[in-house]
């Protein structure tokens, strides 16, 4: 489980899933840019990586979860799928992943909608892959999220979460550290024009259960064979599982 229940606006009475909701609405617009001048381009590699994992499994009909702009989703074409399906709860990043799709000529290969990743439209058994890139932690209960993704994966699927990690060793350890605390939320708060989004980041990082954690509650909700991948000196974790 995690440290605790990490929340975008601490004043806010809203859910985490309205607050993450609402969060995203409003850096929509910049986050496209931030994600990769934050990352430094690294994030791209990442979701290159993880689209090579899952596709030793051969996916046809692959679900792309906290799509966002739909970056996992167009990568997710390299494996050349009959279907590509994103979902998110933030339609102000919907709505500038379809211009992305739109401009990229990809409106016919990948379909992106609104849905609860705890609460997927979906029937039982209807994906050969999913991945989530650093969507889980914004979950408001992780393990129901978890176990809807189970549901909706095939016999025999896989499904592969990236997200950030807390690196280990030194010098990353300590580099990481001071820029995700401190560089982070103040160029996020410059660009974006939400000081809330980027320092959120940092501490939702802190409190999620990675590791070893994270791979005991993928198996308490039924993946099999689950396994872990660092890249980047541990900046950020694969994590894999089957059903």
């Amino acid at each position: 489980m995690s440290k605790k229940l990490v929340t975008p606006y601490k004043d806010s009475d809203s859910s985490k899933k309205e607050q993450v909701a609402e969060m995203f609405d409003n850096i929509s617009h910049r986050y496209d840019f931030l994600n990769h001048f934050l990352s430094m381009g690294i994030d791209k590699l990442w979701r290159k990586k993880t689209i090579k994992i899952i596709g030793k499994y051969n996916p046809k009909i692959i679900l792309d979860i906290a799509t966002g702009t739909g970056d996992f989703a167009i990568e997710a074409l390299k494996l050349k799928p009959k279907r590509v399906v994103g979902v998110d709860i933030s339609n102000g990043m919907l709505e500038k992943g379809r211009e992305k799709m739109k401009k990229k000529g990809y409106e016919d290969k990948i379909m992106l909608q609104n849905a609860d990743s705890e609460d997927l439209p979906f029937e039982d058994s209807s994906f050969d892959a999913i991945t989530v890139g650093f969507g889980v932690r914004n979950f408001e209960n992780l393990e129901k999220g978890l176990s809807e993704m189970f549901r909706v994966l095939n016999e025999g699927g896989v499904s592969a979460v990236l997200e950030f990690s807390k690196p280990k060793r030194f010098p990353i350890k300590q580099s990481y550290g001071f820029y995700s605390k401190y560089i982070m939320p103040k160029v996020g708060k410059t660009i974006s024009k939400d000081a809330t989004a980027y320092k959120y980041l940092p501490e939702s990082i802190e409190a999620f259960p990675e590791g070893i954690d994270f791979l005991r509650i993928y198996e308490s909700v039924g993946f099999k064979n689950v396994s872990m991948v660092l890249v980047s000196g541990g900046i950020a974790t694969i994590y894999v599982g089957e059903k």
